[in-house]
């Protein structure tokens, strides 16, 4: 039986994300996308959750299924925007407008990268913001999350 929408989560990765795994191991590591998504189910399945894993190079259709989150009554969002975090004003309305509790994770630390890489409009839209962890960032955030909305772990 499938989790009801309210207690789904949505995580969203951005461009290039597919490309885990093959692009820049040495700042990304060798996990690949699959594997994010493997630990993203594992850990919200711990607080009684669904995560429905999400990846797009096309910032309108992350908008778009930022606003599906809406109209399904989505518990929160776990969202790592990859470059359009720097950029994308569309991302950061789309996270305000639909009121859903939101964390931003970044693979990397992005605040010890490229100095345009410092700003994240995503951030100012999100309740929380982690970066550098690697992907234990997303097991992170979930938990994080989780706590925000009153989840609790079904684990002792």
């Amino acid at each position: 039986m499938a989790k009801a929408p309210s207690e789904t989560i949505y995580v969203l990765n951005g461009p290039n994300l597919n490309l885990l795994g093959i692009r820049e191991p040495e700042k990304y590591g060798s996990f690949t996308l699959a594997d994010v998504e493997r630990l993203c189910a594992e850990t919200a399945a711990q607080y009684g959750l669904k995560a429905d894993c999400r990846q797009s190079n096309h910032e309108g259709e992350l908008v778009d299924i930022i606003h599906e989150a809406h109209n399904k009554k989505a518990a929160g969002i776990v969202i790592n925007a990859a470059a359009y975090s720097h950029t994308s004003i569309a991302l950061h309305d789309a996270i305000k407008g639909v009121n859903i509790p939101t964390v931003e994770v970044h693979i990397t630390n992005v605040h010890a990268r490229e100095s345009f890489r410092h700003h994240s409009f995503t951030a100012m839209a999100a309740f929380a913001s982690l970066t550098g962890f690697g992907i234990e960032g997303y097991r992170l955030a979930i938990s994080g999350l989780a706590a925000k909305i009153g989840a609790k772990s079904k684990n002792p």
